[in-house]
């Protein structure tokens, strides 16, 4: 007959408390195997396997009815750790997002208002964060198939799974492509370079003459799409 531990032995072999053994067992997580004469409960090697199964899914933030489910076999444990990471990279993404606005706030000293539209960007849709994109460089580039491969290129793209830097930058970066004074200024470089360029030239002259604007702000804009796409840092130089 297999070796049977006292609930004490069985908690200090798993290290938990008697409490913590006690409330699983009565929950059925982890049944006695049997009980001594004077009926204090005992538990087989399978059963210090089991709470020790059960202990780790609960470190791991699983609730205890799903857990009871992996233990009856009712679901797979495969299936339950996959849809657990998935649930995990959510909360993850919230949490930078939420670091993201708060870390801005802090460094800005942002008032309420800027504090709620902070917010507001940085929970933007993927759909959503590209018709804000598309919406700016229209309304500064138009449609003019002179500026098209630029549209292209100073369009941001957050990837799905975004550093805290990129998230900061692009909820400054959206907050620059909402401002109208930014937009004026855009256009009416645009503007300029649409007269000055009259001959055929590459992508890269193009785009290297729009980074001699007159406003800072548009270097910072090449800032910030640089760490939202992921590039090497595009810096005025002229």
């Amino acid at each position: 007959m297999d070796e049977l531990f006292p609930i004490g032995e069985l908690a200090r072999r798993t290290g938990l408390t008697v409490k913590a053994v006690r409330y699983y067992s009565d929950r059925g997580l982890v049944p006695p195997t049997d009980r001594s004469p004077a009926g204090y409960r005992r538990y087989d090697l399978a059963a210090v396997a089991r709470l020790e199964l059960v202990r780790s899914l609960r470190e791991l933030g699983l609730d205890l009815g799903t857990i009871r489910q992996v233990l009856d076999q009712e679901l797979a444990l495969s299936d339950v750790a996959a849809a657990h990471a998935e649930a995990l990279a959510v909360q993850i993404r919230t949490l930078r997002l939420r670091r993201a606005i708060l870390t801005a706030v802090a460094e800005r000293g942002s008032t309420p208002e800027e504090l709620n539209l902070m917010h507001r960007l940085a929970r933007l849709s993927e759909t959503e964060r590209s018709q804000l994109v598309d919406d700016f460089l229209m309304s500064v580039f138009g449609s003019d198939p002179v500026f098209a491969g630029i549209r292209q290129t100073l369009t941001a793209e957050l990837p799905d799974h975004p550093s805290a830097e990129q998230l900061e930058a692009w909820v400054e970066l959206a907050e620059l492509a909402q401002q109208e004074s930014f937009r004026s200024s855009v256009r009416l470089m645009a503007a300029d370079y649409a007269v000055v360029v009259v001959r055929p030239g590459t992508l890269r002259e193009r785009f290297a003459q729009l980074q001699r604007p007159v406003d800072p702000r548009w270097n910072r804009y090449l800032e910030l799409l640089a760490v939202v796409n992921g590039w090497a840092a595009l810096r005025h130089t002229g």
